[in-house]
């Protein structure tokens, strides 16, 4: 390249966009999706490249990239490598990391300390990239759910299922701009604007701002949702696209009037435009359920009037987006459901999702976000009651097969009906079903009380611990599962260091239990008989809790380390202090011990108050229950207030100290 400078910079749009599968936003920008290279051409002396994302780009962030010219480029990480020189005309290729966060980044080349800007260029999610979170194996599928911009959205009723044909459009003009602007808007971008783009490297966090900002209920969203009073907006059955909505919201904010379909179209666009492949979903007979029992309670008064919260929903639509969820397991990887409908709140936002269709078809309803709502619209059951007269309801009827009926989506490459209830649910009816079913309420009850499925083992200890007494602590081993186990269960407790070093054992105790599901408290007695000879100083004795299932080789531990409380000090000056006058300390302890102390002794120093040299008195030997006393002199040589240290030993009983603030006057 020699010693020439930068001339010109040509992005390669055309090119570069065409074999990233973006050419339909046009050539005005260049939009590359994140883990493949892209070329661009540059007159120029070798130098170093940085990008940027975000209005405060950091690289603790991953916002803020520097890398130099190299040989070859690497599919891990940003890296550029020069291709074919030619002249005064070089071919610079560019990965970016399959993990970058999504975005705008400017381009800057680096000379010497010379800075010249390139340009700008969009990065995007990338379904064709194996190292992509979104990666899709099928190129039908990524042409259906992240290239298609038309669509079918099913309503009706599972009896009269019904099409309606809407145009995604997210390769319109200025759409992505919308998009990403819509990013922007977010709270999370308000509040912490580098962590926010930081985490947009992330399509779960992505999908979850998406749930929360298609609707307007906690921010400046979308779309206003409305069901009965459309005045002053347009009706929902009116829309036909994403396109005019996302126009109109950039230009003057929430729009007017969304409901569950037009919600879900609209995050699908956006979805696909940021490049997460996503499908529209429609569920009919789709449960409402208010109170988080995953039943779906119809009361009714004896006029036959409605009386409860709960409800069935002819349809609802929401959208199924395509990730891994490294968060929960690879085996939850795959389709997740978000819902941007606002019906209840999410960690107190009006948002639904991400949720694993793995989890919400296991009934996992511990796994994240928002499991327990989504298995209730297509899984809960269905109680009708009717309140008496006399305030008694009475069941009148119920049944677990009218949720989640013929769960639909449009099928890839046609525009044939795709029944993929089979994804979320397992036939009704079946014996795998009612298994699912039952382990359902069991993970909400767990999760309602804060709890987690599996064995769960912890330690509690008693409120007094002195030491020389006797005292018992526990330890809890929980079955959270539904099927049965059976362990051996060990607790024991050990003398401490505070380095960390152990002595030797207190006491031990050895259970079998079992049971499905159970919880088993076992106890351990700690005598001073058996920890009073093995324990320091420091007073430390480490309690530890094991349990193992041998048949899934299932181990747990739990520890605590008791810290043995200790007896105070009574310390009173018997006259007023003045300074260079002696003052005479009562000391009294009492011995918590069931034996006698021997050569028990006070130390008492204080800066100001003992010259700074210790004065000790002995106290001999005290009985078990009984209180060693001992009278200290001492003359302060400062006026102002000054600081007793009171330090206590014996032959059993070691370094227990207090102190008292003393007042010396002139």
């Amino acid at each position: 390249i020699g010693e020439e400078i930068l001339t010109h910079c040509d992005l390669n749009i055309k090119s570069n966009n065409s074999s990233h599968h973006t050419e339909r936003y046009g050539e005005e920008c260049l939009i590359v999706r994140r883990g493949d290279p892209f070329i661009i051409i540059l007159h120029l002396k070798p130098g170093s490249t940085e990008f940027k994302l975000g209005p405060l780009p950091r690289k603790e962030s991953g916002t803020k990239v520097s890398f130099s010219l190299s040989d070859s480029t690497v599919d891990t990480e940003w890296s550029a490598s020069v291709n074919d020189p030619s002249g005064n005309t070089v071919s610079v290729s560019i990965s970016s990391s399959p993990n970058s966060p999504i975005g705008v980044y400017s381009l800057t080349l680096d000379q010497e300390g010379q800075k010249t800007s390139l340009g700008q260029f969009t990065l995007l999610f990338n379904a064709w990239c194996p190292k992509d979170a979104v990666y899709m194996r099928s190129e039908m599928k990524r042409q259906e759910y992240v290239l298609a911009q038309h669509g079918q959205i099913y309503r009706g009723t599972h009896k009269r299922i019904k099409g309606t044909p809407w145009n995604f459009g997210q390769f319109e003009a200025g759409i992505l701009d919308i998009c990403l602007k819509i990013l922007d808007e977010n709270p999370k971008f308000v509040s912490d604007a580098d962590k926010d783009c930081s985490a947009r490297r992330n399509p779960i966090y992505v999908s979850r701002v998406l749930s929360a900002m298609i609707n307007s209920n906690d921010d400046r969203g979308v779309l206003v949702g409305q069901w009965e009073e459309f005045s002053g907006g347009v009706h929902p059955g009116q829309w036909i696209g994403s396109g005019d909505i996302l126009r109109q919201w950039a230009e003057s904010g929430p729009v007017r009037y969304g409901q569950c379909w037009v919600f879900a179209a609209v995050a699908c666009t956006v979805s696909r435009a940021l490049g997460i492949p996503c499908r529209v979903v429609t569920n009919f007979g789709s449960a409402h359920d208010t109170d988080a029992n995953l039943v779906i309670e119809n009361l009714y008064d004896e006029n036959g009037e409605r009386i409860s919260e709960d409800s069935i929903w002819n349809f609802h639509v929401w959208v199924d987006s395509w990730m891994t969820r490294p968060d929960l397991g690879s085996e939850y990887d795959g389709w997740q459901t978000s819902d941007p409908t606002p019906q209840e709140t999410s960690d107190g936002v009006f948002c639904c999702g991400p949720a694993s269709l793995r989890a919400i078809k296991e009934g996992e309803l511990t796994k994240k976000y928002d499991s327990p709502f989504i298995f209730a619209e297509v899984n809960a059951d269905v109680v009708d009651m009717v309140r008496l007269s006399n305030g008694q309801f009475v069941k009148f009827r119920g049944s677990t097969k009218s949720v989640g009926r013929f769960i639909s989506t449009k099928a890839v490459g046609s525009d044939e009906r795709h029944d993929i209830t089979h994804q979320y649910k397992y036939p009704e009816g079946s014996k795998e079903e009612r298994q699912v079913y039952e382990k359902a309420q069991h993970h909400n009850k767990l999760q309602q009380r804060g709890e987690e499925p599996g064995l769960h083992l912890k330690i509690k200890l008693s409120d007094n611990m002195m030491v020389g007494s006797d005292f018992e602590v526990y330890a809890i081993l929980t079955n959270n599962d539904m099927e049965a186990k059976t362990c051996n269960f060990l607790f024991f407790a050990k003398a401490a260091n505070y380095n960390g070093k152990l002595g030797d054992s207190c006491d031990i105790c050895l259970r079998k239990s079992g049971g499905a599901p159970w919880r088993r408290q076992l106890s351990l007695k700690l005598d001073y008989d058996s920890y009073g000879t093995v324990i320091t100083s420091d007073r430390l004795i480490l309690v530890s809790a094991i349990t193992i299932d041998k048949q899934t080789v299932d181990y747990h531990k739990a520890e605590k380390t008791i810290v043995l409380d200790e007896p105070d000090i009574k310390i009173k000056l018997l006259e007023e202090a003045v300074v260079n006058q002696p003052v005479t300390a009562e000391l009294t302890l009492l011995n918590p011990l069931p034996e006698p102390l021997q050569d028990c002794s006070f130390t008492i120093e204080g800066v100001g108050l003992t010259s700074s040299k210790p004065i000790t008195a002995k106290a001999g030997a005290v009985g078990p229950k009984q209180e060693a006393k001992a009278t200290v002199e001492f003359s302060p040589s400062s006026v102002g207030t000054c600081v007793l240290l009171v330090n206590f030993d014996s032959n059993k009983l070691r370094n227990i100290k207090s102190l008292v603030n003393v007042v010396v006057k002139d």
